[in-house]
């Protein structure tokens, strides 16, 4: 624990802060994980010390954990921040602070996507969030190269254009939450698929007389992930031995399928298919159909980003998965 600041220092921060930016920087506290400012903000830009304005993270570096808290996975410059053993509520974690203000920020874990495998997992409330187009007006343009370089790539067209994959997984909650995830992965919609009602209802739908499955529609980059990773996760997060159910869900609903968009995913899909089948890693046959794709029907707004906006809800798959290198 840092030493404590004056009084002097200390009432100028009540004035100054809301009570939770206090309660983080200075109390060690901890906000509500996807009640808070940042856990969901997506555009390009930095993220600042809210006590002293240092700049400490940058969008580039942040990802989707899942957690509900802002996740990073570096900060802009190593000596912004400095880590402290924390054995507070009887674990063992490795504090971050800020280094110039000595703010609390949050932990840093060694589950992260990045090289180096570590996750920032970092309170809202610690920091300030300035867009890349208002860097200049608020004195950091010199982090603004961060950002003309991603926008040089289009302009000159080298940025591959996104491609989609639908996949149908079981509860596609589970499976939309998983597929998020990713590094790549650009959007995410669940919905419908493979059967013959059009713009069928999720009633329906689990009435078993529509022949759909529920699906999930990914948008990636391909330039960031290719659709066989896309795949190998697919066949890794989810059982595609069962027929016609997966965990407590049981229905054609609830199949195993590849809905391919063009022939170079269907030959990516059937000869994965044959490598898991010939290495006996299931133990039984796999049982995933491989079909074109059919009209993808979105389903009701509820269901969309179901589990974020249900943190806890059912879910049948491990999402902890979607965090570790494929094998």
């Amino acid at each position: 624990m840092s030493e404590a600041k004056s009084s002097g220092d200390s009432e100028e921060l009540r004035e100054r802060l809301t009570d939770e930016q206090y309660f983080v920087t200075q109390q060690c506290g901890t906000e509500p994980p996807f009640k808070n400012a940042y856990w969901n903000e997506h555009r390009d830009g930095i993220y600042v010390d809210v006590v002293s304005g240092k700049p400490l993270f940058s969008s580039r570096e942040k990802f989707d954990s899942g957690t509900g808290w802002p996740s990073f996975t570096s900060p802009i410059d190593a000596k912004a921040v400095v880590e402290k053993t924390d054995d507070s509520f009887g674990m063992a974690r490795t504090e971050v602070r800020s280094a110039e203000a000595d703010s609390h920020l949050g932990h840093v874990f060694p589950d992260g996507p990045g090289p180096e495998g570590l996750r920032y997992c970092i309170n809202s409330a610690s920091l300030r969030f300035i867009p890349a187009e208002d860097l200049e007006k608020e004195g950091y343009g010199e982090f603004g190269a961060l950002f003309e370089e991603g926008k040089a790539e289009p302009a000159a067209g080298a940025a591959a254009r996104a491609e989609t994959a639908i996949f149908a997984a079981g509860c596609f909650w589970g499976t939309e939450e998983y597929f998020r995830r990713l590094s790549g992965v650009l959007a995410t919609d669940v919905g419908y698929s493979g059967g013959t009602t059009a713009s069928p209802t999720y009633k329906e739908v689990c009435s078993g007389r529509t022949g759909h499955a529920e699906s999930l529609k990914i948008e990636f980059d391909p330039a960031k992930i290719a659709y066989r990773d896309l795949l190998r996760h697919f066949f890794r997060m989810h059982d595609p031995t069962q027929v016609n159910r997966q965990g407590n869900d049981v229905g054609s609903q609830y199949r195993s399928a590849v809905f391919y968009a063009s022939e170079d995913q269907r030959k990516e899909a059937e000869s994965l298919i044959s490598e898991l089948n010939a290495s006996g890693s299931y133990g039984k046959p796999i049982a995933t159909e491989v079909t074109k794709a059919s009209p993808f029907y979105p389903a009701e707004d509820y269901h969309q980003d179901y589990l974020r906006k249900n943190p806890g809800g059912y879910c049948h798959v491990d999402l902890n998965l979607a965090s570790r290198p494929l094998d």
